[in-house]
């Protein structure tokens, strides 16, 4: 689509329960707001103004609608063409009556991952003698909770002694976080896919956020944080068994092994400092591999030392913009232009139009787009 066909179209938002579109409430909707984040579920809000006619009624929540655990989904309309933004089930109803008569209504819904919160699971899982894979796992978990079909889980470490009394939810959680992985639910041609791994860095950006950009520009504001105060690395030893053991040995030392987004990693090496390393406690687990899992997930995270933050047009965007992927930035300079990695987005439809407000984060500094992109951006900001 070529550029100043886009800049024209202005972005629509399209919902629906158990696939129907809610075409004869949206003069009542005042606001939706979808926050999604590479750290947990994605949470849905919808804002009704709620009249009541002659015989008492009530025209959203006496429409026999809006109840909870009916499917429901969020879409950004482009033009000719739509992105999702979420799917799940609506979670919580609120009604609110003011004295002032401007009664309202919230709906608020989860995405697909509420299906494995249902359920209380008393269980082991593995033992010593009979361990078993994070991948095996999580399907084990998936398998009999999830309504979706795809999934895409990666080998994870062995579970030694593992025995869960909780939900599913919390349990995958819990294993991403030792293994340093992400885990979400979202759609994949149509269907949803389950995903269970590393960080993506290696797949193909998300359309550029442009800065500065003139007519071309899609981003209504942008700051940066360089944060030096993280350490380069992370060293862990056990939880004492006492007191007297505290200054024991320092243990092993764990560096980040992800692909930096960037020409130069964000460390303070090279600068005539002593080494930054932090030394943390680890609980005692089950085996020796979890531990080190838990370190090296550890010194991964304290890696994303920049950080930023803004907010998108959406309209001018064009697109939604997803977490847990890359998107490049140019308009910052060369320090921080390039590629990040999308920490968080909130995604919110008003009056004001389609906004997205989001957060990345970085582990390195410096453009390492391949020769030539620069100049293609650069003509770009100057039509």
């Amino acid at each position: 689509m070529p550029q100043k066909e886009r800049l024209r179209q202005l972005a629509k938002c399209v919902v629906k329960i158990d696939d129907r579109e809610i075409a004869d409430f949206y003069p009542y909707l005042q606001q939706v707001a979808v926050e999604t984040s590479r750290g947990a579920a994605a949470v849905c809000t919808l804002t009704f103004v709620s009249v009541r006619s002659e015989d008492g009624m009530w025209n959203i929540q006496d429409a026999d609608l809006f109840s909870p655990w009916k499917r429901i989904s969020i879409e950004a309309v482009f033009g000719s063409h739509c992105e999702e933004i979420m799917r799940g089930f609506i979670r919580d109803i609120q009604l609110d009556y003011p004295d002032d008569m401007n009664a309202s209504v919230t709906v608020i819904g989860q995405d697909e991952s509420i299906l494995l919160d249902r359920e209380h699971v008393q269980k082991t899982y593995s033992t010593l003698e009979q361990p078993l894979q994070d991948d095996a796992l999580i399907r084990e978990l998936l398998k009999p909770h999830w309504v979706g079909s795809q999934a895409d889980i990666a080998a994870g470490t062995t579970c030694g002694n593992l025995y869960f009394d909780g939900t599913p939810i919390r349990l995958i959680k819990d294993r991403a976080a030792l293994n340093g992985y992400e885990f979400f639910i979202r759609e994949n041609k149509g269907e949803s896919k389950a995903y269970f791994g590393p960080p993506d860095l290696t797949g193909d950006p998300q359309p550029t956020i442009l800065i500065y950009a003139g007519p071309a520009s899609n981003c209504i504001n942008f700051s940066v944080l360089h944060d030096g105060h993280r350490p380069d690395n992370v060293c862990f030893v056990d939880a004492p068994e006492s007191h007297d053991d505290v200054n024991g040995d320092m243990g092993e030392t764990c560096s980040t092994k992800s692909r930096p987004l960037g020409k130069t990693p964000a460390n303070s090496k090279n600068q005539g400092l002593n080494d930054f390393i932090w030394r943390i406690q680890l609980p005692r687990g089950s085996t020796l591999v979890e531990r080190e899992a838990r370190a090296k997930a550890k010194a991964e995270e304290t890696a994303w030392k920049i950080r930023a933050t803004g907010e998108l047009d959406g309209s001018l965007y064009g697109h939604v913009l997803l977490t847990s992927r890359t998107v490049s930035v140019d308009g910052v300079g060369s320090t921080y232009g390039g590629l990040w990695y999308v920490d968080e987005v909130k995604h919110r439809f008003s009056v004001d139009g389609y906004r997205q407000a989001f957060r990345l984060i970085r582990n390195a500094t410096e453009d390492a787009s391949p020769p030539g992109k620069a100049d293609a951006l650069a003509q770009v900001r100057l039509r």
